[in-house]
């Protein structure tokens, strides 16, 4: 089968003659082959990161600088309107996790662009979709829609939002190259005046009063329709380059055979949609989201394979994708009360940087990619030569991508398995075009691989007639140096267009390498070689040099750059083997500094070029060697007999969490809730009107209590709504009478509760409900999204004769100051209305002394209730190292209970035992002190009268680096404000 088509490889020549512009700046312009920087080709690889899941400014560059090391030149970042707007006209910028100037100038500083994407709406799994929970009551009117409601409330977000943005565009001086105006919305109607159109138009009008010039983007939700885009059907709403959304893996958490079909319809996709622009991905799998009662992802390792990049990366850029942006490249932590319903605290998304921040091998094969399209010019404008099933092979289970430059002779054949499930050993011959005539070229793909072979390959002052060897990059120092990679064992060869009869020496690991000149008029001199474990390093009379590496050697091989620019020329790195990781380098005369991570003692060999003499790694000069071929060598050591020491968690002091339910609380300060009419679109099923965001609670548990008279009622019915696997509980006159745990498939849970055991009184009975919350919804979630009302939908009570009984009053309580925002470092979604985050108890510098000594193992929850638990523990990690840390949870089988697990004042885990599935909670150093003491608080709500307690509680090392990066300067306490009195809101 082929997908070539003769027109619209026509068609493309012709509209990709000229780049275009948007008319406000000529910085950054497009054609059909790529975008062009400052006239200059760039192939964006590119990686989702959301700072609000990281809220530590100073690991922002710790992350940024692993994409750059792992080849990522781009940052895809979302601005979630709900993280920065507590409240209608509220809006920070400036406590330090918000601080998104100092992101772009981090982002700056690693040397990476960034793709902005403002919302207002964002999906992203988290809470309402990104939309300002403030709206939520139903004042924000009919979301994504041309409503003038709903387009005064976001136009108040994006005239403070953008205008950030705009500073830090390319065109000044800054990072940002694109600018997404929504996400995802679909259009299925084209006519001038459908809201969805006029919609747009209003975004793009906004934008560009806010100052964006940078061209505008927006992406396309899957194959599912054609919107937004210049070149189809454009009656208004277009951006400047579409982009369409993929997520094609379909992979299993518990069958890695499963999945693994790799579309090969982009390329058509694009040419019918947008044939002037360049094919862009905004959202690649770079892993997938698990629900509550789903997977850990740990256990999710076909998602984490590298065959997976390998395979699917490699695909979309067989295609001609020339912007791929993978979402997520690192994940994080939906802590607090961030997370939309449909996930849980970890949003580690099996993503190439683990949640850990630990690079993944996913990540390190991304990079042998990533590396050679920063180096290939020749793959930044191509077109579709042909494609299919035994195209330029032998055999018919090897399918083929074959791409030519529209201005050289140079081609890119890409081989993968025509099943790309496969993990057969499949050997065929590729018949290569080059410039010297026909080449047939031996070759074998191992399973789930893919091989790139290049023709016409320019490298400094040589050329690459062909090569099998896969090309990771190469570099012009005093002479070319070209990385070359494949797998231990796999035949590879390639050959020099030249007619000199070229010798060569070998270094390293044993190689049967041969040389051979070819016979004819098109001469040209051949290598062809098995690849050995290790490195092979070639010295060619010819003057240029090979690193033949096999797959765990490329994986420890960097080229970090000299540039700040985020493209970067192939004078412009240097070459490092050895390391775990290289972030950065400088030069100063004939010493190479460099930064990096390292976990096992190992040598560390650079090529800089002949003036380079000396090595120093992390700040420390070493006794450096240069070898016959001029490289350096070191040694640099590891973790090694370096000590890390986790204490036990022990020393619990425990207070009563739950006074609210003694008919004897006084609610005096309590919220009224008495209103008879509501803004939401979903209507209550009782009266007064309990969504908890009517009263301006938005986020955690919410309290109700509910007064009536009299002794007749029988029976209440019920119906609590906080989102998938939220629970709930109900006491009347301080006596349990039913639950709910939570189910992971429902939004919404009802119950009847008998009342017939119950001592009523004449007047003020007290029915008490506390409801837990998950986050409210994103737009796919009917009917009204992020709407969709949270607390009690209704409330009745029944005689015994089914006859209806009214509540003589309510009163709600939620997080302290409601939407008043009074910790506003940690922001408005990190705690909810349980008594103890009412009075701060989870803050740093709370006293503690008068509760009483407990144990949350032994000792826990008697019958159902809440109970706090808090302690100090001290870390001592030395400030060179890098010691991700964790909590780990368990319970009991049978246990149903909702725990909340705070830290120096931040709720980083919720674990459900009786639900699952996460039961480790990383914790990031600057929310952890890793020097110092810590303060953690643990909340353990009992829903049954079996109680509740755990029966693991620890500190866990997920790893240990050491590192250049200087971790123990992470300024904890700018982001850890302490407790203070908070009792005006019991």
């Amino acid at each position: 089968m082929r997908f070539f088509n003769f027109f619209l490889s026509v068609l493309a020549l012709i509209n990709a003659v000229v780049s275009t512009d948007n008319s406000l700046q000529k910085v950054v312009t497009w054609d059909n082959g790529s975008l062009l920087v400052n006239g200059e080709r760039v192939l964006i690889m590119s990686g989702e990161f959301h700072y609000q899941r990281l809220p530590i400014p100073e690991l922002w560059l710790d992350v940024f600088q692993k994409f750059k090391a792992n080849g990522m030149n781009a940052v895809s970042i979302y601005f979630f309107w709900s993280y920065h707007s507590p409240s209608r006209g509220k809006y920070d910028f400036t406590t330090p996790a918000k601080d998104i100037q100092r992101l772009f100038d981090m982002a700056k500083e690693a040397g990476i662009y960034v793709i902005a994407r403002p919302g207002p709406y964002c999906n992203a799994e988290t809470n309402a979709g990104g939309f300002a929970l403030w709206t939520t009551d139903g004042s924000g009117g009919s979301y994504r829609t041309s409503n003038e409601t709903y387009h005064q409330a976001w136009s108040e977000w994006v005239s403070e939002v953008v205008p950030i943005i705009a500073k830090n565009q390319i065109t000044n001086g800054g990072p940002v190259i694109l600018t997404q105006i929504e996400n995802e919305l679909q259009e299925t109607t084209y006519s001038a005046t459908n809201t969805l159109v006029v919609y747009m138009e209003q975004l793009k009008t906004a934008f560009k009063s806010a100052g964006i010039v940078v061209p505008l983007t927006h992406n396309e939700k899957g194959m599912r329709s054609m919107s937004w885009s210049t070149d189809y059907n454009n009656v208004g709403g277009a951006v400047d380059v579409y982009g369409l959304d993929s997520y094609p893996g379909g992979l299993s958490c518990t069958n890695p055979d499963t999945g693994f079909n790799l579309p090969r319809t982009f390329y058509q996709w694009f040419q019918k949609v947008s044939y002037t622009q360049p094919e862009f991905i905004p959202e690649f799998e770079g892993g997938w989201f698990q629900p509550w009662g789903g997977y850990f992802f740990d256990q999710c390792l076909a998602e984490q394979s590298p065959e997976f990049a390998d395979v699917y990366y490699k695909g979309v850029l067989g295609q001609r994708v020339t912007l791929l942006n993978l979402y997520m490249a690192f994940g994080g932590t939906s802590w607090g009360h961030s997370a939309a319903p449909v996930v849980y605290t970890s949003y580690d998304y099996d993503a190439p940087l683990r949640e850990t921040r630990e690079v993944r091998d996913k990540f390190k094969q991304f990079k042998l990619i990533a590396l050679f399209t920063r180096v290939s010019e020749g793959l930044r404008n191509t077109i579709m030569e042909s494609n299919g099933t035994k195209n330029a092979v032998d055999n018919s289970a090897i399918w083929t991508w074959v791409l030519k430059n529209r201005d050289t002779q140079a081609r890119f054949y890409l081989a993968e398995n025509n099943n790309t499930r496969s993990r057969a050993k499949t050997d065929f011959t590729l018949t290569a075009e080059t410039s010297n005539g026909k080449v047939a070229i031996p070759m074998q793909l191992n399973g789930r691989q893919s091989r790139w072979v290049v023709t016409d390959y320019p490298i400094g002052n040589q050329t690459l007639l062909y090569s099998s060897a896969e090309i990771l990059t190469y570099g012009v120092f005093d002479r070319p140096v070209i990385v070359l990679y494949v797998r231990e064992g796999q035949h590879a060869e390639f050959a020099f267009k030249s007619t000199q009869n070229i010798t060569l020496h070998a270094y390293g690991a044993e190689s049967d390498i041969k040389t051979s000149t070819s016979s004819g008029t098109s001469k040209y001199t051949k290598v062809a070689y098995t690849q050995s474990k290790g490195a092979t390093i070639v010295e060619f009379s010819s003057g240029v040099l090979a690193y033949l590496l096999d797959i765990p050697s490329a994986y420890t091989f960097f080229a970090p750059a000299t540039t700040q620019n985020p493209t970067v020329a192939t004078n412009e790195h240097i070459f490092v083997l050895g390391p775990s990781l290289v972030r950065s380098v400088a030069t100063s005369g004939d010493r190479i500094s460099i930064v990096g991570d390292n976990a096992n003692s190992t040598t560390i060999e650079v090529y800089a070029g002949e003036k380079a003499r000396t090595i120093v790694w992390n700040g420390l000069e070493l006794a450096t060697k240069r070898t016959s071929y001029g490289a350096l060598t070191a040694q640099i050591t590891g973790i090694g007999n370096r000590t890390v020491s986790l204490p036990a968690l022990t020393g619990f002091k425990a207070a009563d969490s739950l006074p609210e339910l003694l008919p004897s609380y006084d609610d005096a300060k309590w919220t009224t809730a008495n209103k008879t009419t509501t803004l939401s679109p979903v209507k209550p099923a009782t009266l007064p009107v309990l969504f908890s965001s009517d009263y301006g609670f938005y986020v955690g548990a919410k309290l109700y209590r509910g007064y009536f008279s009299g002794t007749t009622a029988t029976s209440v019915n019920l119906t609590v709504q906080g989102g998938l696997a939220a629970g709930w509980n109900a006491w009347l006159n301080g006596v349990l009478i039913g639950y709910h745990g939570g189910n992971a498939s429902l939004t919404s849970t009802t119950a009847s509760l008998s009342l017939k055991n119950i001592s009523l009184k004449d007047k003020s009975n007290v029915l008490v409900i506390v409801t837990d919350y998950n986050g409210h919804d994103e737009t796919s979630t009917g009917p009204a999204g992020g709407e969709n009302p949270r607390g009690i939908i209704g409330a009745q009570l029944f005689d015994a004769t089914n006859a209806k009984l009214s509540f003589d009053k309510w009163k709600i309580q939620g997080n302290a100051g409601g939407n008043k925002n009074i910790d506003a470092v940690r922001g408005p979604m990190n705690e909810g209305g349980l008594y103890g985050e009412r009075l701060g108890w989870h803050l740093p510098g709370f006293d503690t002394k008068s509760w009483v000594e407990k144990s949350p193992v032994t000792d826990g929850v008697k019958g159902a209730g809440i109970q706090w638990y808090t302690t100090t523990f001290e870390l001592n990690i030395d400030e060179d190292l890098d010691v991700p840390v964790g909590v780990e949870l368990g319970a009991a089988s049978g246990t149903v209970a909702r725990v909340l697990l705070y830290v120096n004042g931040y709720q980083y885990g919720k674990y459900l035992p009786h639900i699952g599935p996460q039961t480790r909670f990383p914790i990031p150093p600057g929310i952890v002190n890793t020097k110092g003491t810590n303060t953690l608080s643990l909340v353990i709500w009992a829903q049954t009268d079996a109680g509740a307690k755990l029966s693991t509680l620890k500190l866990i090392e997920y790893a240990r680096f050491q590192s250049g990066f200087e971790f123990g300067k992470i300024d904890g306490k700018a982001i850890q404000p302490g407790w203070t009195d908070r009792s005006m809101y019991a």
